[in-house]
């Protein structure tokens, strides 16, 4: 079995990881261990809180992976989840699992849907495929009044163009933002959420520093998507929750801001954008 990476410093003061695969990490495709054999989510939100991280939210990728995500949120404190079909994963899914999606999406400690969108970079769905899938995506979360959590790689012009289209969600959050500082203002002039995930402290990120720099402080969140893009220190390891630790001091440092205002202002973006808890 991988271990875990070696844990982070205490933050000052407390904040969440916006955006997680607690499925991955327990075991399975995120390469921790085999199914059920992995880190259980006791253990991983353990180590979160030993960093300062208290919340974390749990995104599912499938219909299998969002009832998991639901049902994991339930049974543990700390814990939110987000229910949708990536887009990657859309290709020959029925469009009956919308309602599926839906249903679960109302649950109380379903705080998003997502994660939805575009991802250009792999062809794993056809563009048309996924469009259509991220249009209904987003319908679902203006009908529940639930945050979206968008998937946008390679996309940013058609996922832009179609919140526009549509009309986006009272609340909307770039996952893993990799846009660079004039998709980080027009962001910002929309009101949308931009999350960074551990491949903002990469060496060769930055231009992702300066979109992160460019954004306000009050539409900020960090997240780790781990399993993957684990941040430096620790790069080429399993990623887990606390290391969001690491994300939240170089987030600090690029906007040159004290660590300790910038874990409470993330932690009131994330109140306004998925709460209340």
């Amino acid at each position: 079995m991988v271990t875990a990476p070696a844990p982070p410093a205490p933050l000052p003061r407390p904040a969440l990881d916006a955006h997680t695969h607690l499925d991955m990490i327990q075991g399975g495709s995120g390469g921790m261990g085999p199914p059920g054999q992995g880190r259980s989510v006791d253990d991983v939100m353990a180590a979160a809180r030993a960093a300062g991280i208290v919340r974390a939210v749990t995104v599912g990728t499938t219909l299998e992976s969002s009832r998991w995500s639901a049902r994991c949120a339930e049974e543990h404190d700390g814990v939110y989840a987000a229910v949708a079909i990536h887009p990657n994963d859309t290709e020959g899914v029925p469009e009956a699992v919308l309602a599926d999606i839906e249903v679960l999406a109302a649950q109380p400690r379903v705080v998003a849907v997502g994660e939805t969108g575009l991802d250009y970079y792999r062809d794993y769905a056809a563009p048309d495929v996924q469009r259509w899938w991220f249009r209904e995506h987003i319908k679902i979360a203006k009908r529940t009044g639930k945050a979206l959590m968008i998937h946008d790689r390679e996309a940013h012009a058609d996922v832009l163009r179609i919140l526009e289209e549509e009309g986006p969600p009272a609340r909307v959050v770039f996952h893993c933002f990799s846009g660079d500082v004039p998709m980080a203002k027009q962001c910002a002039e929309a009101g949308y959420v931009m999350s960074f995930a551990g491949n903002v402290t990469f060496t060769n990120a930055q231009p992702l520093r300066d979109a992160a720099a460019a954004a306000p402080p009050g539409l900020l969140l960090a997240e780790t998507d781990a399993p993957y893009l684990t941040p430096v220190p620790n790069r080429g390891r399993p990623n887990e929750p606390a290391q969001v630790a690491y994300t939240l001091r170089c987030l600090a440092e690029v906007q040159g801001l004290d660590l300790a205002g910038l874990c409470d202002t993330v932690t009131a973006t994330a109140e306004r954008t998925f709460g209340p808890w």
